[in-house]
């Protein structure tokens, strides 16, 4: 049984609507095995939340930074609104202990799945903004990156391949790109990686490194290169 007056307290909002903030938290896949009766799974209020966070993330950067360019603004917002940061910030507030899943997604570890933390983070942006109106909204969620945001003016930022592939794949194609790894080879303190990254069936590029992490983000960069030539 989820206790909504502590995480009302937690966010320090009170919802006037509390429907709104249970929707947030609402996987479709509790829906789906509970057909019957009147739910509503969360994905309208993420779509709304998605798009009130890249607004606010794009206000407060512009101001923030006004020596930077539009590419170097686009690459601080990708950073701060990515899945691992929004997810890591609804675990940090414990909202996986809040979510209405199927007995699959419950069973499959759902409950602590970084698609289900960041979407549900999204979605609660999303209910506050219905529920507190914009100001609201844009408190929370400036609130909850200030840490990040503060990292960032202090020690810059590279440029994440990966991020940045991943948007652009996504706009141009509607794809999502795909690694894979084709050698791993080496003792376990000297490990060495060759990651292959595809659109489809169609290879964009391959990254090597002594992590599967920096192998993967030298195929990005060589994709995003190949697929945004100057």
């Amino acid at each position: 049984m989820q206790d909504w007056q502590a995480l009302q307290e937690s966010i320090e909002i009170s919802f006037q609507n509390l429907e709104l903030l249970q929707e947030a938290f609402v996987h479709s896949s509790y829906v789906n095995e509970n057909a019957v009766s009147a739910i509503t799974d969360n994905e309208r209020l993420e779509f709304l939340g998605d798009a009130l966070l890249g607004f606010t993330v794009a206000e407060k950067l512009y101001k923030e930074f006004p020596q930077l360019t539009e590419g170097e603004l686009t690459e601080m917002r990708i950073s701060l609104v990515r899945q691992e940061t929004l997810a890591q910030i609804a675990a940090e507030l414990r909202l996986g202990d809040y979510l209405q899943l199927g007995k699959g997604e419950e069973s499959s570890g759902g409950r602590k799945r970084q698609t289900n933390l960041a979407d549900a983070f999204e979605a609660l942006v999303g209910a506050i903004y219905l529920d507190q109106g914009l100001d609201a909204a844009q408190s929370f969620v400036l609130d909850k990156l200030d840490v990040q945001v503060a990292t960032l003016k202090n020690e810059g930022i590279g440029r994440n391949y990966k991020a940045l592939l991943q948007e652009f794949t996504q706009a141009k194609y509607r794809q999502l790109p795909t690694y894979r790894t084709i050698e791993a080879s080496g003792p376990a303190h000297n490990k060495y990686f060759v990651i292959e990254v595809a659109l489809g069936d169609k290879l964009l590029g391959t990254g090597a490194g002594k992590t599967k992490k920096a192998a993967e983000m030298e195929a990005a960069q060589t994709a995003w290169e190949k697929l945004t030539p100057k």
